[in-house]
């Protein structure tokens, strides 16, 4: 049975999700890994839920505000053993709701051009494309996202 804990980045499940996530990034993102892990450390997350099959650790995700009235989706992760089971959707879906119920308007993302299922989910859960934000300007690997929550 699946269970989805709300929690923060002291969770030490959700802490080895991260490090599970960041080993399979680093093969991604290839020689850009260490631009994008600068913009993903984990302190200071105060919303993360981190989704249990059979009390099992298998799934992770965070927001965090980006200005006020956005969201930020991050650290979105499940281990390859779990993936298309329907885990990331309700990892974002029970983030896109935490979100609403502070007040925050919209959510936005970014991922990588060559994570092609993370694509395919966003798009298929309402999010569309904008240009690169922030950081994120000019890199040519990133895409943006964002889906109105109101």
């Amino acid at each position: 049975m699946l269970n989805i804990k709300k929690t923060n980045a002291l969770n030490k499940d959700f802490v080895e999700l991260v490090k599970a996530l960041d080993a399979a990034l680093k093969i991604y993102d290839d020689d850009q890994h260490y631009f994008y892990d600068q913009y993903n450390k984990i302190d200071g997350i105060k919303y993360a839920l981190v989704a249990y099959q059979d009390g099992e650790p298998v799934g992770c995700g965070a927001i965090k505000a980006h200005g006020t009235k956005s969201m930020e989706i991050k650290r979105m992760y499940v281990k390859p053993d779990y993936r298309g089971k329907g885990i990331a959707t309700e990892i974002l879906t029970g983030l896109e709701i935490w979100a609403k119920t502070l007040a925050f308007e919209k959510c936005i993302l970014e991922t990588g051009k060559r994570q092609k299922e993370a694509l395919n989910m966003y798009k298929n859960k309402g999010y569309t494309i904008i240009p690169n934000y922030g950081q994120y300007k000019g890199v040519e690997n990133s895409v943006c996202f964002e889906k109105k929550l109101r």
